[in-house]
């Protein structure tokens, strides 16, 4: 391509190891082949910024093509991609420096620089132009970089197949751009796909469509340029220009989403750290929001160009927020390993994530109705933040929403804030009272009635979460959160609602005596037996004990294989229940009858509590007996 006066392109040896380190390099650093258009495009945007900076002082840079753009060409029947840029460009000096990088460093020194990216913050992996640039050789046999810098009449050329060698030379100024540079990527076998239009569109729109030049794509040798992305991100515009479909076309485009978003977050923070952030709660849950890793999907912007949808710039329960955050102050060079442990990247989260919680709150002042919804997509994963973040817990606990005795389970009831069971706390009443487990089961569990005698709101605790964050020391206003299946109860500090619902007076010493026979006959099979003031119409229930965990959370750990020994319950026994006051008056000599209906009456517990009576085989056969004996004629 060079003149015949011209001399001869150099011919330049890369250091003997350098497939293997590019090899490592590009199986290190980048685990998607699409990321070699993003950083192709990041340097000619990086081109074109530095002109516009240059032509401040200087504007016959510019000549008379003062816009900034890239363009993508393509050929596919010669199966090759072209990314150009109208930029400052690169003079064969800098062409060398540039791209020369690897066989500058030589292998041992980049080797290390690779090592460093993965121990200490600040290694240069990113945005640098010797190393994005070399991603090109993940899809492409050959790379061709024509490049003139602007106002010079000059133009090189560069080539090289990524192995052994690379070439710099002189070539006709006809052949290259009239200012910036031309990479001509020869596509290998794998990398032919990239040569069509639906796939670069795709990948720009994800990874580079708000870069800050526009972009512009040829799809064949003879067609015009068509542009592809505007230049111009929407996050940087005033909010006063953006319209709710702007937000929302923008919101399903870096969400992946089909519908609207219920809230939508858009601010710049300015002051010792400089970002804006563009961010939306969904309004229906993404697909993966329950994945194991349980991984945000907040893209991070650096002056407008993409570097990762892997850092977390949000907290783990706050995992279903979309979006992006783009910062002013986290240089391109950054590795992207270190971005986790960035003290930069921690403010941001701190700001984001105080925001987005802020907002939340004020819709569900607003918007009782709208937040709702987000609290019945999301509540669960919201949730988590109680058991995992102290630092905003009380925050999280006055967003938080429950069904409760006082509000019902059916679809369309109203949920109930802290803040309004507080309001309602009843007379002598010392904590906030829960039950977790299936709405189904729960609603009618027999440890509520003389709760909802007293009139006592029992908050309905559905979500495995729920076994969890209330036992991390949770409490509201000074009230702590009690399980209505765990301990002793002090409710008979609280009055009845009305006093018909006054009980009768415990059963005396024939009722003790019955108690007391039912402890002995269950043993060891129970921690202990002992009269209930916590039921009114079921003769028994089970509860954990003061100490240890929830009987629900234990079940939990047990299924998980994370329990190593079950607490054995207590069984409590309604003493003013008809049965149990004449199983307590039955002839005490029928041994085998008050046997069999100690035995009953636990297994009655079991069912209740959602388990199988402890032997189903025994169970029916005491259940027999007792029938047949009810059915005897007296004699």
């Amino acid at each position: 391509m060079t003149t015949a006066e011209a001399p001869a392109p150099q011919s330049r040896t890369f250091e003997a190891d350098v497939a293997k380190l590019l090899h490592l390099m590009v199986h290190s650093v980048y685990s998607d082949k699409d990321v070699f258009l993003r950083e192709l495009i990041s340097n000619a945007a990086d081109a074109c910024e530095k002109l516009r900076y240059e032509a401040i002082t200087d504007s016959s840079l510019l000549g008379d093509d003062p816009k900034p753009r890239i363009t993508l060409r393509i050929d596919a029947a010669e199966g090759r991609l072209t990314v150009e840029d109208n930029g400052i460009g690169l003079s064969a000096e800098e062409m060398i420096e540039a791209l020369g990088t690897i066989a500058r460093s030589g292998t041992k020194a980049f080797m290390e620089r690779i090592e460093a990216a993965q121990a200490a913050e600040g290694a240069q992996l990113i945005g640098q132009f010797g190393v994005g640039f070399y991603s090109a050789f993940m899809v492409a046999d050959r790379v061709d970089v024509i490049s003139r810098r602007a106002g010079s009449d000059v133009a090189s050329l560069w080539s090289s197949d990524g192995k052994g060698a690379y070439t710099v030379g002189p070539v006709d100024v006809a052949e290259a751009p009239a200012r910036g540079t031309r990479v001509i990527l020869h596509l290998s076998e794998e990398g032919k796909s990239y040569a069509d239009r639906h796939t670069l569109e795709r990948i720009v729109k994800a990874q580079s469509g708000h870069v800050p030049v526009p972009i512009f794509i040829v799809e064949t040798l003879e067609a015009e340029p068509e542009e592809i992305a505007d230049g111009v991100a929407l996050w940087t515009k005033p909010k006063a220009d953006i319209s709710a479909e702007d937000y929302a076309d923008f919101y399903r485009s870096v969400a992946g989403q089909f519908d609207t978003p219920a809230l939508t977050v858009h601010f710049r923070a300015e002051g010792r750290h400089e970002y804006t952030a563009l961010v939306f709660v969904p309004g229906a849950p993404p697909f993966d929001l329950f994945d194991p890793d349980r991984k945000g999907r907040v893209k991070l912007y650096v002056k407008r160009v993409f570097i990762t949808d892997d850092a977390e710039l949000l907290p783990r329960y706050l995992r279903f927020v979309r979006g992006v955050v783009d910062s002013a102050d986290l240089p391109l060079n950054l590795s992207r390993e270190m971005l986790q442990d960035s003290a930069i990247l921690g403010a941001i989260k701190k700001g984001v994530t105080g925001r987005v919680l802020t907002e939340l709150d004020k819709l569900s002042q607003n918007d009782a109705d709208a937040y709702a919804g987000i609290w019945e997509n999301f509540g669960p994963v919201l949730k988590e933040g109680l058991y995992e973040d102290y630092e905003r817990r009380a925050q999280l606990l006055g967003l938080a929403r429950f069904k409760s005795t006082t509000s019902g389970t059916a679809a369309g009831s109203g949920w109930r804030s802290l803040k309004d069971y507080a309001a309602d706390l009843k007379e002598n009443q010392t904590a906030i009272y829960y039950i977790t487990g299936d709405l189904a089961r729960v609603e009618h569990a027999p440890q509520l009635e003389g709760f909802r005698a007293r009139g006592v709101e029992v908050l309905l605790l559905p979500d495995q979460v729920d076994s969890f964050w209330v036992t991390a020391g949770v409490d509201y206003e000074g009230k702590p959160f009690k399980s209505v299946t765990q301990g002793a109860t002090d409710l008979t500090l609280i009055p009845l609602t009305t006093p018909a619902e006054t009980p009768t007076p415990e059963a005396g010493e024939q009722t003790g005596d019955f108690i007391a026979f039912v402890k002995q006959t269950l043993g060891e099979e129970v921690s202990d037996v002992r009269a209930s003031d916590r039921l009114t119409t079921s003769a028994v229930c089970l509860v954990a004990p003061e100490t240890g965990m929830d009987r629900r959370l234990e079940k939990l750990l047990a299924g998980a294989g994370r329990l190593d020994m079950a607490v054995k319950p207590i069984l409590e026994i309604n003493p003013r229940h008809a049965l149990v006051a004449a199983l307590a008056a039955a002839d005490a000599s029928d041994a085998a009858f008050r046997l069999d209906a100690a035995r009953l009456l636990y297994d009655q517990a079991r069912v209740l509590d959602g388990e199988q009576p402890t032997d189903p085989v025994a169970f029916a056969e005491r259940l027999m007996r007792v029938m047949e004996r009810g059915l005897k004629p007296a004699a």
